[in-house]
Parts: structure tokens; sequence; C-alpha cells
């Protein structure tokens, strides 16, 4: 895979793509801005059967010589299931990731988004709390990364992985706390991908956050179709502006944004153990 940078979180479901846009024209308008690779998340059963249908048709684009996409462009699908939704359980999350994995483990990196979401509390802390369990449970028993959703819940995120057994390897993504959370996390073993959310005008905390992170624990992320980051905030985001939260964190770190692409494609590899 060439180098660039990876979209190491981001929702490209038909319904996520911004103004309805094509798969194709999205990704060609990523790569075109140094993008090499994506992670396209899953938040239901549905929506991760479909990020596994979507990066297996990205990975046969990719591998057209003089087609829509580079050569070798990356792509790689998560399956989990959002705190939102909590309250359905995992049992068809389960199914369907047994039935990816029996047919093409290759497409299945991590299992989430999953974890606490007490902003919204859209499911009962306690379905969280359960649905998040399970989760850990499963992404230890297939060997897969873990990807975390922690809204105004640390506490609980962090106890429940521990008394769960947290897998090899753990994202904390879109990551929302400041100094004090992130030392926390990055002290049990995690990975912190940052969001559009660096560049807001309110976000020092996160800023702050970012700043001690160690580069080779430093991931940068899109969600989008959610949270562009300035100058494009109020629209839909797209993974072609992972650019402008990676100029933002290397900013805030002190290096060029091609050392922060190089840095955090590394990590972004070694957290999801890509190949």
């Amino acid at each position: 895979m060439a180098g660039g940078w990876i979209d190491s979180h981001c929702h490209l479901q038909d319904q996520y793509r911004p103004d309805g846009a094509e798969l194709v024209s999205v990704l060609s308008e990523a790569a075109a801005a140094g993008v090499s690779g994506v992670v396209c998340v899953g938040t239901d059963a549905a929506t991760s059967r479909r990020a596994v249908e979507l990066v297996a048709r990205v990975r046969t684009e990719a591998a057209v010589t003089d087609g829509p996409l580079p050569v070798d462009f990356g792509a790689w699908a998560t399956m989990g299931l959002h705190p939102h939704d909590a309250t359905h359980g995992v049992a068809e999350l389960e199914r369907a990731l047994d039935a990816t994995l029996e047919a093409d483990r290759a497409l299945v990196v991590a299992v989430g988004e999953c974890g606490f979401d007490y902003h919204y509390e859209h499911s009962p802390r306690d379905a969280q709390r359960e649905a998040f369990a399970a989760q850990v449970a499963l992404a230890r028993r297939h060997g897969l990364t873990l990807v975390v959703h922690s809204r105004d819940a640390w506490d609980d995120t962090l106890d429940t992985l521990h008394d769960a057994g947290p897998p090899e390897r753990t994202v904390l993504h879109c990551f929302t706390g400041g100094p004090d959370e992130a030392r926390r996390c990055l002290d049990a073993g995690a990975f912190l991908s940052f969001s559009g959310i660096v560049t807001f005008k309110g976000a020092q905390d996160v800023r702050d956050a970012a700043a001690l992170c160690p580069l080779d624990r430093l991931m940068v992320e899109t969600d989008a179709p959610f949270l562009a980051p300035v100058p494009h905030r109020g629209k839909q985001n797209r993974p072609a502006w992972v650019v402008a939260v990676g100029e933002a964190l290397a900013h805030i770190k002190g290096v060029t944004p091609t050392v922060l692409a190089e840095t955090s494609t590394s990590a972004t590899r070694a957290a999801f153990a890509l190949t």
C-alpha cells in the first residue's frame, strides 16, 4: 500500500455518504488528497455487513491497474454494535461476525464501534455495559482489535475493559477526554484516535490530550460523515478531510504533516494489525 494518511474510522455505508455521493467517487477524492486507506466502521449487524461488502468492493476496484482508485488503496471493515443500540443485544452481530470471518477473515480487522454513551443514553446503562462486555469477549475470542466509543463514561469504560479482560489491541476512537483520561487510556495500553474535534475552538482539553499522546499511539480519523474539521465544520464530513485533522495534530505535536502522516499510519497499522 502506498504511503499517505489512513482514515482510521469512517462510515461509508450508503446512508452516510455526503450528498449521496458514489462510493468510489468519495474514495477517489480522498486518494487525490493523499489518503491511502480507510477503515469502514459498523454500528449494528446491518451496517457491519454493509461495511464488509463495501470493503470487498473497494479492494476489487483497487486491484485494477488504471482503475478509479490507486492500486492497493487500503480498505478494512469493523463489525460492532454501538451503545445507542445496546438494548438490541449482540446476538445478531455475533452471527454476522462469525459468518464473515468464516467466509473471508481478511476483510474484518476489529469489533466495534462499541462502548458507552452517557451523553445521550439511548440505551440504559446496564444494557450498554452488557453489550460492551460481550463485544470485548468477541474481540478477544477472534484475535481482533476492539474499537471503543466512550462519551462521558470513562470510569465505566475502563472498569469494564479491565473486568472483562481486554483484547490485545484497543482503540479509543474519536477521543474526547483530556490529559487525565488520555493517561488512563494509555496506561491501559490503548491507542488514541483523534477526529476533527481537535480543530474546534472549545476543545483545548482534547488538544492537550493529543499533545501528551506518544506518536506511536496516536491515530487520525474523520468519523465521517460526522464532525467535519475546521474549515469545513457544519458540512457532511468525508475521508479526504482527514488531512485537515492530521495537519492540526501535526501542529499540536510540533512535527511536519509528512511526519504525522507517517507516524499515524504506522500506529494505525499496528493498532489493527494491518498487512
